[in-house]
């Protein structure tokens, strides 16, 4: 049997690939879905209350880093792997993790690496707890009211050791 040919203008060809392309993309993006931050639990850990802190009380001088750690790890595999990637290495829908801290790294004076830790773990919980809107689009929902306190430390404390060097 045969069909007739159609020959579609070189235009008409491009306008289909662009359509094809941005629906591909926006069924990507559309694969996360909508996504529900899940609770964890942080009965082992210190209970912080209800004034929020200013510094990651689960530093690695608390005794309590390595129950942190644990927890840290399992929450942000819940809540935050699926955009900043598995083991915070970022495919690239949103910052890579690892790099968070990388200005305050490098530097020599004691009190200024201090002063801009201190910095990260200020825009890190604000960050977290308010999340990211632009243009009237969210970027990261909220977390505040479904992570506790101690549930975002914890998993700052995960994002800590996933420095680069």
């Amino acid at each position: 049997m045969n069909f007739p040919r159609f020959r579609l203008p070189k235009r008409a060809l491009q306008g289909a690939l662009v359509i094809s392309a941005t629906a591909f993309v926006a069924a990507a993006v559309m694969a996360h879905g909508d996504v529900v931050p899940q609770a964890v639990d942080t009965h082992t850990l210190p209970q912080l209350g209800a004034k929020w802190l200013e510094a990651n009380p689960y530093n690695d001088k608390s005794p309590a880093r390595g129950e942190a750690l644990r927890i840290g790890t399992s929450a942000y595999n819940q809540n935050c792997a699926r955009c900043h990637g598995l083991e915070a290495i970022s495919g690239g829908i949103s910052p890579d993790l690892r790099k968070l801290d990388s200005d305050c790294t490098g530097l020599g004076d004691p009190a200024k690496k201090e002063a801009c830790f201190k910095e990260m773990d200020d825009y890190f919980l604000a960050t977290v707890r308010r999340g990211r809107v632009r243009d009237g689009r969210v970027y990261m929902p909220p977390f505040e009211g479904t992570l506790s306190q101690e549930a975002i430390w914890a998993i700052r404390t995960y994002i800590e050791t996933r420095r680069e060097p």
